[in-house]
């Protein structure tokens, strides 16, 4: 879809919402040479000047452009400078290289273990890393201006721990602690990749690789991360996100801990992903506690959650974190299609394989509830949608990995089975953390583990829930902290809120009907790859400085991003 090259603006008949949290009120935006010059009723046409496009809201919601502060779109940048579909969403910046792990820094001999990292870790298509992503840098601002070219979407980026630590100190990164001049040559890498325009840096507590073993992050001292953040400190600009050890309570408070350590001794915000609610424990509440205590004492240490049920798709065909840290089944999983088929058929792995799923019963709440048959390939088989495993495995008198190997088997792997509504549930437990202010809506995981969920539509979601559905959020608070809150915090100057001098980000859309669409399976990815994918209802249109990029149900040919 075409678009008009200008950068100019004027919205009019708008109810501004503006990313303050204040009130909305009623009147114009207008946006010139891609930055907000006037809001409100004493905005005019004539502010955004001559050629500006003028564009009637009628009525409906005009907002700063939301903010996705957790995502792993380094890998499909490569190919898609929209991150689709993100931006229908309303999103128009988004914070890549988390979890340790960017495209950046890396010298040649280190691109296939670092490519294997991302399969591994987000579930990313080893074939969309080998054919969609060139791997024509070494550094990390020569990464970002890789993907500067006809970038659709602003992007802020983190530079992973674990690719630093690679890049310096080769198969060592995974042996042991770095050496003085070590920690040195990475805080050089470190401030270059800043003033590079990097946003800071990504690690991680609980990661493995393809072997197994423990990422090259988590083999790092203390020191090494305060050495790290210290030179970024020096740099003027930077954050330390980390993903803790989350399945063991005493640990994922340990690392909040440590975290808050390294936040005083830095002076650097630090981000902790994901904090989740689960009626099985009190490690949620016990999560804010801390961050309270160490806010509290000085650190600024917050953590991240996200607004959806944590819902999880699993095809046999494809790949599955879950299914990967389970001995008997990662070993078929990273098979070539063909071969995997075999290994499930072999009568031989049957009983190791029915054992080995049963630990999925104690990690997953709600087990029986949670796992059903989602869609299936074939149509003798439609009646089974929607249904518990327990009871199909009942019917036919086997145990439930046993149901989910045959039924996959008969429809050649493709059928999709899901966990439903285990995780982040109870609305007033996901509210209070929502709520709470040392909790920033993220943890979205957008652009990773695309084989079972779309991690996009977490905004539309937010909105349609969360304010329409059960009134817990006002909508101003909603758009607050899907902007302003999130620029602030994560250091991403001039964009979040709808004020002169502020970048020309922009969603128009309709508070009544805004939502997330069904996830649907595709396959779009290079590779000849799958994914899920989300589209988004109510989102009349989107700019992106000052650009529109999304409207009428469609991209528009606009491609206005930038590196922030």
């Amino acid at each position: 879809m075409a678009a008009s090259s200008t950068s100019s603006l004027f919205v009019k008949n708008a109810r501004i919402v503006d990313g303050t949290g204040g009130p909305e009120r009623r009147g114009g935006v207008a946006v010139r040479d891609g930055v907000v010059v006037e809001a409100g009723e004493s905005a005019t046409a004539a502010a955004a000047g001559p050629g500006a496009r003028e564009i009637d809201a009628r009525g409906q919601v005009v907002a700063p452009g939301f903010i996705d502060v957790h995502t792993h779109f380094d890998p499909q940048l490569c190919w898609d400078r929209l991150a689709t579909p993100s931006l229908e969403h309303g999103v128009t910046t988004v914070l890549i290289g988390n979890c340790s792990l960017s495209l950046a820094p890396v010298r040649p001999e280190g691109v296939r273990p670092l490519a294997a990292m991302f399969k591994q870790i987000e579930d990313i298509p080893m074939p969309a890393l080998t054919e969609g992503v060139p791997w024509s840098w070494e550094s990390y601002p020569e990464y970002l201006s890789f993907i500067s070219r006809g970038l659709g979407i602003n992007v802020a980026g983190l530079v992973g721990h674990s690719a630093l630590r690679a890049y310096v100190m080769g198969a060592a990164a995974q042996e042991r602690t770095a050496t003085e001049s070590e920690v040195a040559e990475m805080c050089r890498v470190l401030g270059e990749a800043i003033r590079g325009g990097a946003a800071g840096l990504s690690t991680s507590y609980v990661d493995i690789d393809e072997n197994m073993k423990p990422v090259p992050s988590r083999w790092a001292d203390r020191a090494e991360i305060v050495a790290l953040g210290r030179a970024m400190a020096a740099e003027g600009r930077g954050l330390i996100q980390t993903v803790p050890v989350f399945y063991n309570p005493s640990e994922q408070l340990a690392n909040i801990r440590e975290m808050a350590e390294i936040s005083r001794a830095t002076g650097l915000a630090c981000s902790i992903a994901p904090i989740v609610h689960s009626r099985a424990n009190s490690l949620w509440s016990d999560s804010l506690a801390a961050l309270e205590e160490e806010n509290a004492n000085g650190a600024r240490v917050y953590g991240q959650s996200m607004p959806r049920t944590f819902d999880i798709n699993l095809r046999l065909s494809e790949s599955s974190f879950l299914l990967l840290g389970i001995p008997a089944w990662a070993e078929p999983m990273r098979m070539p299609l063909a071969e995997r088929r075999a290994a499930f058929a072999d009568p031989s792995r049957r009983s190791d394989l029915v054992t080995q799923f049963g630990l999925l019963r104690f990690a997953i709440p709600d087990f029986a509830e949670a796992f059903v048959v989602g869609r299936v390939a074939r149509e003798e088989n439609r009646a089974l949608e929607g249904r518990r495993m327990v009871e199909v495995a009942a019917e036919r008198g086997v145990d439930v990995a046993e149901a989910m190997l045959d039924l996959a088997l008969a429809e050649d792997l493709e059928t999709e089975f899901s966990f439903r509504n285990f995780l982040h549930v109870d609305p007033a437990g996901v509210t209070a953390l929502l709520s709470h202010p040392m909790i920033h809506v993220g943890a979205s995981d957008a652009g990773a583990h695309i084989s079972q969920f779309c991690g996009t539509g977490d905004t539309s979601w937010l909105l349609a829930r969360w304010v329409r559905e059960t009134g817990a959020f006002t909508l101003e608070r909603a758009v607050h902290r899907l902007t302003g809150e999130l620029a602030d915090a994560f250091g991403i100057r001039g964009r979040g809120r709808l004020a002169p001098g502020q970048a020309g980000d922009l969603v128009i859309f309709d508070p009544a009907t805004i939502d997330r669409g069904s996830e649907d399976f595709v396959r779009d990815v290079p590779g000849d790859a799958n994914r899920y994918v989300r589209h988004a209802r109510g989102v009349d249109r989107v700019a992106v400085n000052g650009q529109v990029v999304w409207e009428e149900g469609g991209y528009t040919d606009a491609r206005a991003g930038r590196i922030v």
